[in-house]
């Protein structure tokens, strides 16, 4: 490694690099391809799999549908996929540990019919009801990570059953057949509205900030602390990467896409929030001690805790915000169709853990970003949309993505293998 390429100190590591996460190898340009290289071949590919899946299913269905590639479909993709990369964000905190919540579904549905409920019968005031429909969503991820982290019951077994259990007190909250509208326009807005033409660049505006403001603060932490820092230009080539991605997806999605005399323009809403749950998410996992213990415990709970972590807090926490984020995925669901019934959140728990393990989320445990859960529920709402536009039936968008996802198994398994893992 040439010594230009590094940035180091004289300075000894103090107790401070011992909070700081690196990529295992730092340098310059050179040094971060050959370990990008060197991870692939030994069957680490991240989301590689998946972003290649999803350039091949762009160009597939822009040549098979003239209307995949407008700009009012894009926005409608958009839409579409933010409840699905909400869940599957949820879905990566307990997968990372080598756990699953079968009900996290359900648990939004269930949330979101209390919400409305209290709301519409009750005359709470919406801002209230929804915070008692998140209480829910808390205390059953607290409920679940009690009986996985304290009593030693498999999370698949419990949260089965709060799967079943849970359908049917939606029925008892909402009634069988029964059906609330959402009256609120503020939480409508959040899926059916847009920025203003000029909210899309100051939003891509704050982006290049916060990335810029946590990279240079991550660079001085490591030079505090005596740790080698990658080579600027890797900042620099990840801000122009941001800036001219994000720059194109503005640019379209300020074009008029209405289909009357009504301009129809701007950013959906819910872009930038899902966005700020990505980068929150994302700080979390990857800036801090709860974020270290999640991966150490998902690639070794016994090495954990013998190094004194709180498994089981650990654990319990996790399945916590598991829950709690479902609730806000059923939300944005509920925003999108704008009625409440007994159904929400019944079928869509197994699509977001499919959106994890698309992404290259590992199902055994410690391996896995948010970002790569996002980038599945992509591949999966991109799959549903197509197919959507080619008007084929339903069961072929199963059948499609169920195979999809055996694929996405089969390379997480294979990778395992590949870099050493037992296969049992």
């Amino acid at each position: 490694m040439s010594s230009n390429a590094t940035t180091r100190t004289e300075a000894a590591p103090d107790p401070l690099a011992s909070d700081l996460i690196g990529s295992g190898v730092e340098g310059g340009i050179g040094d971060q391809v050959a370990a990008w290289w060197q991870r692939v071949r030994g069957g680490d590919m991240g989301a590689l799999p998946a972003i290649g899946g999803l350039v091949v299913l762009f160009v597939l269905f822009s040549a098979l549908s003239p209307f995949f590639l407008t700009e009012r479909n894009f926005a409608n993709l958009l839409n579409q996929a933010a409840t699905l990369v909400v869940l599957g964000m949820a879905l990566v905190f307990v997968l990372l540990l080598g756990e699953i919540d079968l009900s996290a579904g359900v648990t939004g549905g269930v949330g979101m019919a209390l919400f409305v409920v209290l709301n519409a019968q009750f005359g709470i005031p919406w801002p209230l009801a929804l915070l008692i429909g998140f209480g829910f969503g808390f205390l059953t991820g607290a409920f679940i990570g009690f009986f996985v982290a304290r009593v030693g019951i498999p999370s698949f077994v419990v949260t089965l059953g709060l799967f079943l259990g849970f359908q049917g007190l939606a029925l008892v909250v909402i009634g069988p057949g029964g059906l609330f509208r959402l009256e609120v326009p503020e939480l409508i807005a959040l899926q059916n509205g847009n920025l203003p033409v000029w909210g899309g660049w100051v939003m891509l505006a704050i982006m290049l900030a916060i990335s810029a403001g946590t990279s240079f603060w991550d660079r001085a932490r490591r030079t505090r602390a005596g740790v080698p820092n990658r080579a600027l230009s890797l900042v620099w080539i990840k801000l122009a990467v941001i800036a001219v991605i994000g720059g194109v997806v503005v640019y379209v999605l300020n074009q008029n896409r209405g289909q009357s005399v009504v301009e129809v323009a701007g950013v959906p809403i819910v872009v930038p929030v899902v966005l700020a749950i990505l980068w929150i998410g994302t700080f979390v996992l990857d800036r801090t001690k709860f974020g270290r213990y999640v991966y150490a415990i998902g690639g070794n709970a016994e090495a954990a805790r013998r190094s004194g972590v709180k498994v089981r807090w650990i654990k319990w926490w996790a399945f916590v915000i598991c829950s709690s984020l479902a609730v806000f995925s059923a939300l944005l669901s509920v925003a999108r169709v704008g009625s409440v019934d007994a159904t929400v959140g019944r079928d869509i728990v197994l699509s977001g853990v499919a959106a994890a393990v698309v992404g290259g989320v590992s199902l055994f445990g410690g391996k896995g970003r948010l970002m790569h859960a996002a980038i599945g529920a992509l591949v999966i709402a991109t799959i549903t949309n197509g197919l959507g536009l080619l008007n084929l039936p339903a069961g072929i968008n199963l059948l499609v993505t169920g195979g999809v996802l055996i694929l996405a198994a089969t390379v997480d398994a294979l990778s395992r293998v590949r870099a050493g893992g037992a296969r049992t």
